[in-house]
């Protein structure tokens, strides 16, 4: 992909968002008359209308429990025009990790345009700044495991389903260099044994490698955790052009094989390169010396990997990836140079079309309804694309190409400005993902500050906090927050309640804290699991057909997510209550 090529991508994104309304307009209506023979869009009574307000007079705003039994007649094989016009060929599993499920979202080959528009574009502002050239790339992905429905569709993760497509491979190599792993590593059915062979074979392609890449920032760590335990039989296998027996797999086998051949000095110069590091920092461009950044989703629940990442980066650029879900992509990062703590998504208005939800701030008079993990708000009416302000946050609702109309996505954003006419959105939390019991109202990105400035007090113990959940506990009267950690090493009991008094004081929401002052919160607790619990979480959800490279750990774990709640409850070693508000 030349750079004129770039160039052209970079212009056609330039003209689009400065005609942001205008290319809005023109996509809900390519939508509409693509979809209009839908039995959906028919009984609603729109009748063929591709006019935005009759659009969105006739339709309602939907959630994914009110298409449910239109996709799952899909899945069950009726190939009539049910959600779009012509059939779906694929269905796409989400993470499940929100809800402790998996759900069936429709995929179609305009999914597959729409995600080669997004990596075509966010590579073209990204070479511009870090230049490749031919080389290869170290990415981490892994494909799921895939089923076919009752109807005869196949089933896998959104990542798998592009992932398998010819025009993935075709854009990947044009855009960004070879993956070092043969596609027989990426859709290998045991993940040790595909992690341990992309190690393998980046690193013996270590010199050609450009960039170090994941769908999540969280994979690239635990792939550099599983490096620190077997770097040494990686250089065995390097030493002797013979591949491990851990695997076993004969199809990976023979793969990985064909690359791997027998090569004493390039063992020798890792070998003393591992030795020679101190507590790992910096061993990727130690490691891979021409690599120019680490590429992955790093915003949301990937932002506590953030600290290990530049550990082992040792001051490589990290570029956060794009804003996407199973249902479809939302923006691209057009300024890879913002940290990715800063990192903004400029809204592509011709991928879909796009209305949000104001969610201005909420007065406790305007609760409608409040349960034990659920406040329910009056809300406003949606506004469109160009209609959003600087500095508010919103609900973002999307109607896409593969049969979602009036979607509500669940994803809370704030709009940090305007590129052209089309706005910058920062993600800011999932919708469900709240903490709350009263009045309190506390978001993923308000449990990982409390747990940063909590987890600060472990480095004079010489402890690692390595992951973290949180969960509503009702069962008490009044009920408390539950936090749990998984740490490197047991804890005192007096750095415990050090760490457990910090964390309740950091939650610093209003609500929060008044509820606290009054008892109608009680003291939060926290828990800690043992070593290895968090990794049965994982198991677990590889278990229901999941893929690691789609897999974020549940930042705060629903009642219905019972299993996921169960495994970390069965390996709790100590727990402790705060005192911190006496």
């Amino acid at each position: 992909m030349g750079e004129s090529v770039h160039q052209k991508v970079v212009d056609e994104f330039e003209s689009n968002t400065k005609e942001a309304g205008r290319v809005q307009i023109e996509t809900l209506r390519r939508i509409l008359e693509e979809n209009g023979e839908a039995e959906y869009l028919q009984r609603l009574g729109l009748n063929g209308s591709t006019d935005p307000e009759k659009f969105k007079s006739c339709v309602p705003l939907s959630t994914h429990k009110d298409l449910e039994p239109y996709i799952q007649r899909i899945a069950d094989g009726d190939d009539s025009p049910i959600l779009t016009g012509k059939p779906i060929t694929s269905i796409s599993l989400s993470s499940g990790t929100t809800q402790g499920r998996p759900k069936f979202v429709p995929f179609n080959e305009e999914l597959v345009k729409n995600t080669m528009q997004v990596y075509r574009t966010s590579f073209a502002f990204r070479n511009r700044e870090f230049p490749l050239e031919n080389g290869k790339a170290l990415q981490f992905i892994f494909g799921s495991k895939q089923f076919k429905t009752k109807g005869g569709l196949a089933a896998s993760t959104a990542t798998t389903n592009v992932y398998s497509s010819e025009q993935f491979k075709i854009t990947m190599k044009d855009i960004q260099s070879q993956c070092c792993s043969p596609d027989e590593v990426i859709f290998g059915t045991d993940f040790s044994q595909s992690l341990y062979c992309h190690l393998l074979c980046g690193l013996i392609y270590c010199d050609e490698v450009q960039l170090i890449s994941s769908t999540f920032a969280h994979t690239i760590v635990r792939a550099l955790q599983t490096f620190e335990q077997v770097w040494e039989e990686i250089c065995t296998d390097i030493r002797e052009g013979v591949l491990s027996s851990i695997v076993t797999i004969p199809s990976i086998r023979a793969a990985v094989s064909k690359i791997l051949k027998p090569n004493p000095d390039l063992a020798d110069s890792i070998y003393k390169k591992c030795s020679g590091l101190t507590n790992w920092y910096g061993v990727i461009p130690e490691l891979w010396p021409n690599s120019k950044y680490i590429y992955g989703i790093m915003t949301g629940s990937m932002e506590p990997y953030l600290k290990k990442l530049r550990h082992y980066g040792g001051g490589l650029p990290l570029l956060s990836a794009d804003y996407g879900s199973s249902e479809g992509w939302i923006g691209v990062n057009v300024y890879p140079r913002l940290q990715p703590e800063l990192v903004t998504y400029v809204v592509l208005p011709d991928i879909g079309y796009f209305e949000f939800i104001p969610l201005r701030e909420k007065i406790d008079e305007e609760v409608l309804e409040r349960t034990p993990s659920t406040v329910v708000y009056k809300e406003s009416e949606p506004v469109g694309l160009t209609e959003v302000k600087v500095g508010e946050e919103y609900e973002i609702i999307v109607t896409n190409f593969a049969g979602l109309y009036r979607y509500r996505l669940g994803d809370v954003v704030k709009v940090m400005g305007f590129h052209n006419s089309s706005p910058e959105l920062q993600f800011v939390c999932r919708r469900s993902l709240l903490l709350t019991i009263n009045i309190d109202k506390n978001t993923e990105k308000d449990l990982q500050l409390a747990v940063e400035a909590a987890s600060k007090l472990l480095a004079e113990k010489k402890l690692e906090l390595i992951e973290f959940t949180s969960h509503v506990d009702s069962s008490t009267e009044p009920g408390h927050y539950v936090i749990f950690w998984e740490l490197s090493g047991a804890p005192d009991q007096e750095v415990l309640v050090e760490c457990t008094n910090c964390l309740d004081r950091s939650f610093i929401d209003a609500g929060y804290v008044s509820s606290r002052k009054v008892n109608a919160i009680g003291p939060l607790e926290l828990r800690v699991v043992r070593r290895g619990t968090f990794q049965k979480v994982l198991d677990h959800y590889l278990g229901l057909g999941g893929a690691v490279s789609q897999f974020k750990t549940p930042r705060c774990i629903s009642a219905s997510n019972s299993m996921v709640l169960q495994i970390i409850s069965n390996n709790v070693v100590k727990s402790c209550f705060s005192t911190a508000f006496g």
